[in-house]
């Protein structure tokens, strides 16, 4: 009877761990992966994240009225995995110096300004749980723009400017930028 009850229970962690890793590694996710990238006058930027989309929900607003991601919480600009940023060289990000290198990127939305903040704990698979603040490097403050139509999947691109680049993040309908150039 023991024997039967323990190999039942193997059978169901089993099938559990089948269930776990079919969906992290085989099905296809509902928040693809993505890459951004940025490549110009020695200066090389490279952006991982996932893409949700909006599937006609709130995307942005206050908690109470059911904002998938409220104002002045935590957002780690994507989905499933945590974002990463990567320089090259040392940049000026939004104003700031930050050294080159890999960073964990997340904001937090407000209605006016999205505080977008680099992190030193970049390899994270999980961006669901809020980073350590202590490991906070930059953070700098991003004024939203409203867009004339609305941007159904969370995009995260570049454009090309005087100094260097501008990210531009889109979602829903509204977009805010931070600008990078070379220190």
């Amino acid at each position: 009877m023991k024997k039967k009850i323990l190999m039942g229970l193997g059978i169901v962690f089993l099938l559990f761990v089948l269930w776990v890793v079919y969906g992290l590694f085989i099905a296809t996710p509902v928040s693809p992966p993505a890459t951004a990238t940025y490549n110009e006058g020695g200066l090389e930027i490279s952006v991982d994240y996932s893409q949700p989309s909006k599937k006609g929900r709130l995307i942005f607003g206050d908690e109470k009225e059911g904002a998938l991601q409220p104002f002045g919480k935590y957002w780690r600009l994507g989905a499933n995995a945590a974002t990463k940023i990567t320089f090259n060289k040392d940049v000026s990000f939004g104003g700031k110096p930050v050294e080159a290198g890999t960073y964990r990127m997340y904001a937090v939305p407000g209605a006016n300004a999205f505080k977008v903040t680099l992190n030193s704990e970049s390899e994270v698979f999980f961006g669901i749980a809020e980073p350590d603040h202590e490991l906070d490097i930059v953070t700098v403050e991003a004024p939203v723009q409203n867009l004339a139509s609305i941007v159904e999947t969370f995009e995260i691109g570049f454009s090309t400017t005087d100094t260097g680049a501008t990210i531009n993040f889109s979602w829903d309908q509204i977009m805010f930028t931070i600008p990078v150039s070379l220190q």
